[in-house]
């Protein structure tokens, strides 16, 4: 089998982002195979303490795809201070003597540096255009944790374990590696149970994951793309934040935007030349009242070239609103209606001010309101074997998987569960504990 047959089979997506298959992502015509291994998000632990611990495999890993994709060259993107894991996979590329097509490429403490926009700006200099995918300059780009399912996969191992990283306001904030479809509640239990009654949780990092109300836990499970619990205050910034009504965020809007432009100047997107402008869209969805007659609006479509990064929400408006949150409702809103911004229509001049505008790690945390779990030496693995999983039909980009097996069935781990429908974007979904199968809406439930 071909490297693009065994991701496919082996049910390989990205497991830092949205979910889009590797083995598509995988494909054309690539001359530089970028791994992320930035750890975008403050307080994620995960793709550390897989550089740390599996530099063998990926270095080995990284060496076959670089050479079955024919591409020249292969470098992993990583912070300087990311000290043992340099040390980790520097020692393997010369054990394996791969040192003269392997390199590493090492930057400041920024966010977003492991966008994956901005990895491909740092790594080679060149910009991908506006709506545009690394592809379009030659490169991949695809991060360590999915990497080492790629190297399972070659194994012809399907992805059915997860690491992920459960912090925050916990007894032992740690890195676990669980069956996929295993409870948020196991998870935060494994990691020695929240610090408090009342909590508010993030399925991702404090900068653009997901918030989830704690009444909604029992209703949270492992994904694909699940990179990290973290458990918070109920009263903190990221809580408060979250709970603004729509209609009262545009209201305040209105109101209270100033147009200081702080968000424009702070944006990635902006400084590397594309066209969006977060306080134009603010003003004319400020001016408006609500979205409705602005999706025809030049201005409003480039909303779609948000990576929705929150730079500008948390770190840059002086006055508290949500560009971000506003840009990615109209992205919402624009794909319904079906209008698709023109690849590399509008691209600028790189800002001479991007270096300076970069913003630290430490101060995106702050401002996020984390920065007392920011600097928490997190180590530990911890190995979960759960009664029961859920495992949704789709964990990824594209069209949900369709279940292929019977109510009551007995499945092994591994075995393949729910298939790609024919000829469309997705991927497989395999059995990640041993047990008996339902199918319980767009889920299958599996319990020992």
């Amino acid at each position: 089998m071909s490297l693009k047959d065994k991701l496919f089979a082996a049910g390989v997506v990205g497991c830092g982002g949205a979910g889009f298959p590797t083995h598509v992502k995988l494909s054309g015509n690539i001359e530089h195979l970028i791994i992320n291994g930035a750890e975008c998000e403050p307080l994620l632990r995960t793709d550390r303490y897989i550089m740390t611990n599996f530099a063998r495999e990926l270095v080995q890993t990284a060496e076959a795809v670089r050479a079955e994709l024919g591409a020249e060259d292969c470098t992993f993107g990583l912070k300087k201070g990311y000290k043992s894991e340099i040390s980790a996979l520097t020692a393997e590329i010369g054990a394996q003597g791969v040192g003269n097509r392997i390199f590493l490429h090492t930057m400041e403490s920024f966010y977003p540096a492991g966008d994956e926009q901005t990895l491909v700006r740092e790594v080679t200099g060149n910009t991908v255009p506006p709506a545009g995918i690394p592809l379009d300059v030659g490169c991949a780009v695809t991060n360590v944790a999915t990497l080492l399912c790629i190297c399972h996969a070659l194994q012809d191992e399907p992805f059915v374990d997860k690491f992920l990283t459960v912090t925050g306001e916990v007894a032992h904030p740690t890195v676990l590696k669980v069956p996929l479809g295993t409870s948020f509640r196991e998870c935060i239990a494994l990691a020695g149970g929240a610090l408090c009654d009342e909590f508010f949780l993030v399925s991702g990092g404090p900068m653009m994951g997901r918030p989830i109300p704690q009444a909604q836990l029992d209703q949270e499970f492992v994904t694909k793309t699940t990179s990290g619990i973290l458990v918070l205050p109920k009263d903190g910034y990221l809580s408060n934040h979250s709970a603004i009504p729509v209609q009262h965020m545009l209201n305040r809007a209105h109101s209270a935007c100033i147009q200081c432009s702080y968000c424009t100047q702070m944006c990635p997107r902006h400084l590397m030349g594309h066209p969006l402008r977060p306080h134009m869209i603010m003003r004319k969805t400020a001016l408006s009242g609500s979205m409705d007659g602005l999706l025809s609006d030049p201005e409003i479509q480039n909303a779609l070239l948000c990576c929705e990064c929150g730079i500008c929400e948390i770190y840059a408006c002086p006055m508290g609103l949500q560009p971000r949150r506003i840009n990615g409702m109209l992205k919402r809103a624009l794909g319904e209606a079906g209008i698709r911004y023109p690849k590399g229509e509008g691209m600028g001049e790189e800002s001479p001010a991007r270096e300076a505008r970069k913003v630290p790690s430490k101060k995106a945390a702050a401002r996020a309101g984390v920065l007392k779990y920011y600097d928490y030496s997190i180590t530990d693995l911890i190995c979960a074997e759960p009664k029961e999983v859920y495992l949704p039909l789709r964990q990824h980009i594209g069209a949900p998987c369709d279940p292929i097996i019977q109510d009551g069935e007995h499945v092994t781990r591994g075995q393949l569960i729910g298939k790609c429908p024919e000829g469309k974007l997705g991927t497989n979904l395999h059995a990640s504990i041993e047990g008996t199968a339902t199918v319980i809406g767009l889920s299958i439930r599996i319990v020992r």
